[in-house]
This record gives structure tokens, sequence and C-alpha cells, in this order.
């Protein structure tokens, strides 16, 4: 199919679009490792895992064995009010650029929360009332997925409390506004509202804060309020299988026009988006039936895959949820506050920490101030103002098409464009301003985090 016969956004038709989640942990022959129970050391059942998580959204944490998993219509549904989302070919970029590359960016921002993150928020909104729940309570670093779980929760009628990382709290107050918009509390973390939290904060005065520290209060808030469960962002195997939606509508797009990537970038915190996106094609990797060049994109300030340890690690600060084998840079890590994106987690998927040790992806680190240009430089050539998050995976998009330049390959990129920037413009005000930084942790600042984790012999 000649270029000109491809346009810029390509759309599903409603009949097109995915009725199942795909789940890669199916395809793949080395599992990832189970979450350990923190007191026994012993692999997490469904009972235990079931006093935290929603019961169906337990079945599917530890489902390894079915390849799809049916969408209920009630989710179908509601996708409807903003999916498909479009696969947009960056004809403008690619000109600016002068590449014989073709770049395609997935984005998931055509949604009042401004990211992907709503795919899995109505999920598990969906599975809590189900279950007849009265609420969930959870974390959010940059706001994305409070944003989106409050909308779940305003949609089926359950309470939302929301524990949001102090840093972001202060620096993102509309985010903070659109969650109490929908009906959610929003309280910085840490707080004094939690045992955990006022030890967190008696151990270090004046912290900022971290995804770990937030997910700690949420869950005790959980584990001690009746009728309510805790639900998570990113990480989690549900919340990847969720997340699914992208990549198979992106597949389904790509094929609709003859059109096979060579290379898949996507950011990298926990790994909601990432896993997301690389699903499907990852598992036409593991079966061997085709190949891709495959890249998580993460921050220089919290590399957990560039250069944090593959090992047992619990999930948050305060050391109270199951312990999973991740790339991992220690529980007790805050990245720096001058950090501007999300992708503050400690830690990294199972499951995509399992594949990047067998070699089936590749990591790479970048500095903010790298990011920030790259999403500068987007802004004004593709006419999306991108999350910093997003923007990781910009930056080398870009790098990529530029390395086609040099060489005259004429590869296709795409890459996930997770969200907008509109409620990020304290951190574009600084880089704007010329006084964003660049913190990159030194050896002795991750030893400590390396020296504290877990010792397991598993």
């Amino acid at each position: 199919m000649s270029e000109k016969q491809i346009p810029y956004k390509i759309y599903l038709e409603e009949a097109e679009m995915p009725k199942q989640w795909y789940n890669v942990r199916a395809d793949m022959k080395n599992k990832p490792a189970p979450l350990l129970n923190p007191a026994t050391l012993e692999p997490m059942t469904a009972e235990e895992l079931g006093a935290v998580f929603c019961e169906e959204l337990v079945q599917q944490e530890l489902n390894e064995t079915d390849r799809f998993i049916d969408i209920p219509d009630e989710i179908q549904s509601f996708y409807k009010m903003y999916r498909p989302a479009p696969l947009v070919r960056a004809y403008c970029l690619e000109k600016k650029l002068g590449t014989p590359a073709k770049i395609y960016y997935k984005f998931e921002g055509n949604n009042t929360s401004g990211s992907h993150k709503l795919n899995s928020a109505i999920a598990q909104a969906y599975y809590a009332k189900k279950q007849g729940l009265k609420g969930v309570t959870t974390e959010t670093g940059a706001g994305q997925w409070g944003t989106a779980l409050s909308m779940a929760c305003s949609y089926f009628d359950l309470d939302c409390k929301v524990y949001m990382v102090k840093v972001s709290y202060e620096q993102k107050p509309f985010r903070r506004e659109v969650m109490r918009t929908y009906g959610a509390s929003v309280t910085p973390s840490p707080s004094t509202t939690t045992e955990v939290g006022k030890k967190i904060l008696a151990e270090h005065p004046g912290t900022t804060g971290s995804l770990g520290c937030a997910i700690s209060e949420a869950v005790e808030v959980a584990v001690s309020t009746e009728g309510y469960r805790y639900v998570l962002g990113s990480v989690l195997n549900q919340v990847l299988l969720h997340q699914s939606i992208i990549g198979m509508e992106t597949k389904i797009a790509l094929d609709k026009y003859g059109i096979k990537p060579d290379v898949i970038i996507g950011c990298a915190g926990g790994g909601s988006n990432l896993g997301g996106l690389i699903s499907p094609f990852m598992g036409e990797k593991l079966r061997g039936e085709a190949d891709y060049q495959i890249i998580a994109v993460e921050p220089a300030s919290c590399p957990s895959l560039t250069r944090g340890k593959f090992a047992y690690d619990f999930c948050d600060t305060g050391m109270v949820c199951p312990l999973a084998k991740m790339y991992t840079l220690g529980s007790g890590f805050i990245p720096s506050a001058n950090h501007a994106g999300g992708l503050r987690y400690h830690g990294m998927s199972s499951t995509l920490s399992q594949l990047y040790d067998d070699g089936f992806m590749e990591a790479r680190s970048v500095e903010q101030t790298a990011v920030f240009e790259a999403a500068q430089q987007f802004a004004r050539i593709e006419g999306i103002l991108p999350a910093p998050e997003s923007s990781h995976a910009i930056r080398v998009a870009i790098d990529e098409a530029l390395k086609c330049k040099e060489t005259g390959e004429e590869k296709t990129i795409v890459f996930g464009l997770t969200g907008t920037g509109y409620f990020d413009m304290v951190a574009y005000q600084k880089f704007n301003d010329g006084v964003m930084m660049d913190y990159i942790p030194t050896d002795e600042d991750l030893k400590p985090g390396f020296d504290s984790l877990p010792k397991v012999d598993k």
C-alpha cells in the first residue's frame, strides 16, 4: 500500500474493536515469580489476596494459562465513550526530522483523565461494584491514575479514597481538583491519617513522598475499613491485562494497512502503559511468529530496570504488601522531588521484569531536560502537549528516527503517547524558565535501598 493511502489517523470500526483482553503470561515459558506472603515467604493464595483485592481481580492476577479473557459488556460499553483511540502517523515530525523512518503513535489522552489509566480503572471499579463493595482505596503519583479511578468510581457510584504523593499533590493542584470534582477524597502522602504514614513521617521528616509510601497508606485503609478493597493503577498482572486493549487496537490498526513495526517504544514506571502497548507484539515474539525491537524508557532519576536489581522486594515503603520479584531500587527509595513527571515507582512489573531479564526487550534511561526538549519539539510540530511520562517515549522515538537519518534505514517506529500534559504546567514552566535540573542518583544513593532488600531464598 502506498504511503498516500495511509491516513494521518487510523481509527477502528466498532466491529473491529477487541472483545477480549490478551494475557501475555500464557505465552511466557518463564512465568513471573509468584507474590509472596511477607510473613511466611510462601506464595500468596487467592484467599489471602482476596483480603486486599477484589475477588475476580485476584483470579485475573493469578491466571497464567488463559491467553484471552472476555471483556464484560458493561466495560465494552464504557470503552465506547472514548475508544477506539487513534493510531496517528506523525508525518509532520518525520518531515521536520528529515528521517526516512515512519513514526506512529498510539494516543491515549482522549478522555477527561488525560491518559491510558482509565482502561484499567473502569475494569477494577466494575469488579468492585459487582462484588457489592462500598468503595476502594488507591494511590496516585502524578495524578492520572487517581483521576481515572475517581471517574470510574463515580460511574458506578463507589466511594474513592486517593492517597496522592505529596510532591505531586502540591505541584498539581488542578489534577487533585478533578478527582474531587468526581467525588474522590484526596490526601497527600505520607499523611497523619494512617499508622504507616505516621511512621514514615517520623523516620523521614519533611519527606516529599513516593508511590511506595502512598500504597502503604491506601492498603492500610482498605484492609481496616469494612466494604472496601485496594486497587492499583500499574505493576500488577491484572492491570497489564486490562491495558492490553492498547496493544490489541494498535496491532489491528497496523494489520489493517499491512504495516509491520520494527521498533516499539513505551515509557516505563510500574509497567501499565508499556505492558499494554507491547503485549500482542510480545506474544508474537514469544511464540516465534515475529520479531520486534522493544524499548522500555524510564527516567534516569528512578532507573529500576537499567540500574535496579532483579530480586524479591516489598511493593510498598511501609512493608505491609506482598513481596514481588522485580527489578527494584528498594522499597525505601524515594525519587528526587525535582523529578517532574510520574514514573516514580521503585520497582517494575514482575511480568515485564521477567521478560526484560530473559532478553525479550531492552531498557534505556533518559534525563528529564532531554525529555522536556522532546516534549516541546513534539508539541510544536504535532500539536499535542504531551504528558511528561509520555515524553520519555517521545525522546527515544526521536533518537531512533535520527539514527535512521544517519544510516538511511527506513524503519517503522511505534510509540505510546500515554496522555496529555495540561495538568503538568508547573514542570513545563520550570523547563521554559531554564531552572529544571537533571538528577541522577549515585551508586551511594542507591546502596541503602539495595542493602534493605529482604533476604528471600527463592
